[in-house]
């Protein structure tokens, strides 16, 4: 059998791996690189391999860096099934359509901005302010309205203009659905010919999985066991990533294993709880806004958790909570209706008490533009729940502008903030300016074209992550009940990768850190 690694190679985005044997070509994963827009397009746009010739996928979750180009490799010839869990199932609709609305997005407004240079040109158009580019403008995209799409293709067409694409659309994303199987954890699903994969509880995400394909290969039993994406234990809702396999399961000829945290720490878990009640009780008495950033998938339904049993157990003001995200809401529900997945606390806790986690009096989801705009104008102490994540686009920017410049308002950040984003900027300004005890003239922080006072307070909780750390990774691999005989570390940048396997031949195993294209016969 050969294993080649086509994506997440000393990298976190693009997972794919593909395992060839007999007639079988099977895809762990087919997820969407992301990062610097023309590098990770470049990366998206074309399969090193040929989409007809893959006959299953086995996707580990619905994450877009896992599940992402599913509809781009069904657009371009791929038939066969796709396997996953019932839970990532259900979350891949909402994802997979939101990934497609969002390219379907950007590539109009590529589009626009290159018709507009076009028309500036041949107007002689130097001051952008001037009434010419403000009368380009509004033939284009006219005031309060959605961009006039006909227009734009029209100049693209007469000036003979590249029109940009997006990779699939929502109906690619239709089609794709139709394929997708879902099964529970530990059942056996035959899978092309003489073959199996079962899956067990990863413990990262709603529906994560770690997969065991079962081969047999010139009548040889081989098994190999991709992680996807690793878990922490003893974290909220989710049952820990698993370490008891199946006795046929055991024997690992290949382990591809995730690399995200591996040459780093996190801090405990257990002060999440502790930290989030300091903040709201913070915001209840200073008669603030308590504003959270948050991934629609994972982090918000975390935080909705953590909230309820405060709620329950009378640790908090029981201040309204507004979630501001259509997706976080869709989302959200999905979490309810996948009871079957939760830990035992999540069934002590809620549902042997018949309560719903993600349901309760003080939980409000915002539907329309309406509603939204009036809770930005809301004085009274409340918590608002929004997207995007790192504050890159999205309701929470709109929050920011009328939150973002009062003292008595708390921004609390839960999750990662890559470099460069605007949610990383109001990070690094808003501790600054904490630690120096708040003394002199505030941060400035800058959008929508205008400049805003960071007066508020910002808040940073840790432990929210959704990735094992290098302890929680090693844990893994020493406290399971898995003999594995080499490994190959994925999805982590070439330092965390390359750090993790010396940490693993350090403490005896035989593991290397493929690169991309890279192919391993077992």
């Amino acid at each position: 059998m050969k294993v080649t690694f086509y994506g997440a190679a000393r990298e976190v985005t693009g997972s794919a791996h593909l395992a060839e044997f007999g007639e079988n070509s099977i895809l762990f994963d087919c997820g969407m690189f992301q990062g610097r827009r023309k590098e990770s397009a470049k990366k998206n746009k074309q399969f090193p391999f040929k989409s007809d010739s893959v006959t299953d996928i086995i996707l580990s979750h619905a994450h877009i860096d896992h599940a992402g180009r599913l509809p781009l490799i069904t657009k371009e010839g791929f038939g066969g099934r796709i396997i996953c869990t019932r839970a990532t199932a259900d979350i891949c609709k909402y994802l997979l359509e939101d990934s497609a609305r969002i390219q379907e997005s950007d590539a109009a407004y590529l589009n626009y901005k290159t018709a507009r240079g076009r028309l500036y040109k041949l107007n002689k158009v130097s001051n952008k302010n001037s009434k010419s580019a403000q009368r380009i403008r509004e033939a284009l995209k006219p005031v309060g309205q959605k961009l006039n799409l006909k227009a734009i293709d029209e100049v693209l067409y007469e000036h003979n203009l590249s029109k940009i694409k997006p990779l699939y659309d929502v109906e690619d994303v239709k089609r794709t659905l139709s394929g997708i199987e879902a099964y529970p954890y530990r059942y056996p699903i035959k899978i092309g010919k003489d073959a199996e994969v079962i899956f067990y509880e990863a413990g990262h995400v709603l529906g994560s999985a770690i997969s065991v394909l079962r081969i047999k290969d010139n009548g040889v039993e081989k098994r190999v066991c991709y992680t996807g994406d690793l878990g922490r234990p003893d974290k909220p809702i989710l049952r820990d990533p698993s370490l008891n396999f199946e006795e046929q399961d055991r024997n690992i000829d290949l382990l591809i294993m995730e690399s995200t945290y591996g040459n780093r720490m996190h801090g405990q878990t257990e002060d999440i709880k502790i930290k989030l009640k300091k903040a709201v009780v913070s915001a209840y008495d200073q008669g603030g806004t308590l504003l959270i950033p948050a991934f629609a998938f994972g982090r918000t339904q975390e935080l909705i958790y953590v909230l309820h049993q405060l709620y329950d157990e009378k640790a908090i003001p029981k201040l309204p909570i507004f979630l501001d995200s259509p997706l976080g809401a869709k989302l959200t529900k999905v979490f309810g209706d996948h009871p079957e997945v939760y830990d035992q606390e999540a069934h002590k806790t809620f549902l042997e008490r018949g309560e719903n986690p993600f349901s309760f009096k003080e939980i409000h989801f915002t539907k329309s533009v309406a509603e939204s705009m009036e809770l930005m104008r809301e004085e009274r102490p409340h918590i608002v729940i929004s997207s995007s994540g790192m504050c890159e686009a999205g309701r929470i920017l709109h929050h920011l502008r009328y939150k973002i410049h009062n003292r008595k308002n708390i921004i609390l950040i839960v999750g990662y903030m890559a470099q460069n984003t605007f949610g990383r900027r109001l990070l690094d300004k808003g501790m600054e300016f904490e630690n120096n005890g708040r003394i002199g003239e505030p941060p400035v922080l800058n959008f929508f074209n205008k400049s805003y006072p960071l007066l508020a307070k910002v808040v940073k909780i840790g432990g929210f992550s959704a990735h094992a750390d290098k302890e929680e990774l090693i844990g893994f691999l020493k406290k399971s009940n898995l003999n594995i005989k080499k490994i190959a570390v994925v999805h982590g940048e070439e330092e965390s990768a390359l750090s993790f396997t010396d940490t693993l031949k350090t403490d005896g195993y035989e593991a290397f850190t493929p690169r991309f294209k890279e192919n391993l016969l077992i």
